[in-house]
């Protein structure tokens, strides 16, 4: 039936998310979930919300959501624009303020949806190259002409973490276009940009509740940025779905925005753990690329990598591996719980030695 289809969905190539495997005790550390559940007020607040209400339409502002956001980050709710997961959030932005004649620059080994969203929304992408140890250099983008700059900041799937300090060189090099900062992993171990968006009219900064505050299943993201640029984001959201969160999400996401202290405490845990874990794969001859976020990216010197997932899937371990040049011989590894980490270490040494 694809005679059906438009030209644009013709030309589409689709982002893969990762598997998500229906396995009986499986180690499943291949889609950065937390491995701590959500806040009890949280879940509390959800279940609170499960009543006659769910009969009626949601806030479609989400007032409550974004002056909680605003409270936590020190901004104002004229600043917050929030979503149905950080994804919606990076797919109204691609519309409302990145797609231009010049080209959108981002990495070449990054969050493979920015290229997705390059081909939905007909943007030229403009792909800069990490450097020789798979880090971003901001030299390689400012000067370069462009209608719109974006990068995860950790990067993904590598991990690496870009200073405060160079973010804000780039956006005072780069003042006539939009730069989206993707900080999906930031609370594992980076600063956040959203300190700086009362300087820095052009800067968006993007965050979802999926990884550090264990929401994923129940999709919350969230923008952060000038008024012009928020309500850029207002007018397609607007114009798209008037409704994106239900009573449900943003009860929850309310809550956990208040429960700072659990929020501060698995984001910990998950860095001890992996400090513990990149140590232990060092032992094994493994090189790890610095990661500031909930999830590692290493490499084995003498074995195949694609060899080495499809191992610890006979093990029931899933890992993502990516058929990418550059990067094919990398696994990223989420951050699992230690005695989930000690699995994986102890079927990694016996592959190893086998």
């Amino acid at each position: 039936m694809s005679r059906f289809w438009s030209d644009v969905v013709r030309g589409l190539t689709p982002y893969v998310p990762g598997e998500q495997p229906k396995l009986a005790n499986l180690v499943k550390l291949n889609t950065n979930e937390n491995p701590y559940g959500p806040s009890p007020r949280a879940l509390e607040a959800i279940a609170a919300e499960a009543g006659d209400s769910l009969r009626l339409y949601p806030d479609p502002n989400a007032d409550r959501l974004k002056a909680a956001i605003a409270v936590h980050h020190g901004i104002t709710p004229a600043q917050v624009f929030v979503g149905n997961g950080s994804d919606e959030v990076l797919a109204h932005a691609f519309m409302a303020l990145l797609k231009h004649d010049a080209p959108l620059l981002f990495p070449d080994i990054s969050y493979s949806f920015y290229p997705v969203y390059c081909g939905l929304y007909g943007i030229e992408p403009g792909i800069v190259p990490l450097d020789d140890h798979f880090r971003i250099r901001i030299d390689d983008y400012i000067g370069r002409a462009n209608g719109g700059i974006i990068f995860p900041n950790p990067n993904a799937p590598t991990g690496s973490l870009l200073p405060l300090s160079e973010i804000e060189r780039l956006l005072e090099h780069n003042t006539n276009s939009v730069v989206v900062v993707d900080e999906a992993y930031v609370d594992f171990g980076g600063e956040s940009a959203i300190s700086l968006i009362d300087r820095f009219p052009n800067l968006l900064v993007v965050q979802t509740l999926s990884k550090s505050r264990s929401l994923a299943g129940l999709r919350v993201g969230f923008a952060a940025g000038h008024p012009d640029l928020i309500e850029a984001l207002e007018r397609v959201k607007n114009s798209f779905n008037s409704y994106p969160l239900d009573r449900l999400a943003i009860a929850g996401a309310v809550a956990a925005f208040e429960d700072d202290a659990y929020f501060r405490a698995c984001c910990d845990k998950v860095v001890a753990s992996r400090t513990r874990l990149v140590g232990a794969l060092a032992g094994l001859g493994f090189e790890v690329l610095p990661s500031a976020a909930n999830f590692i990216f290493a490499r084995h010197p003498q074995r195949d990598a694609a060899q080495l997932a499809a191992q610890l899937r006979e093990r029931s371990i899933i890992v993502r591996h990516f058929r990418q040049p550059r990067i094919e011989q990398f696994l990223r590894i989420t951050i699992g719980t230690d005695a989930q980490c000690d699995t994986l270490l102890q079927a990694l040494a016996e592959i190893l030695a086998g």
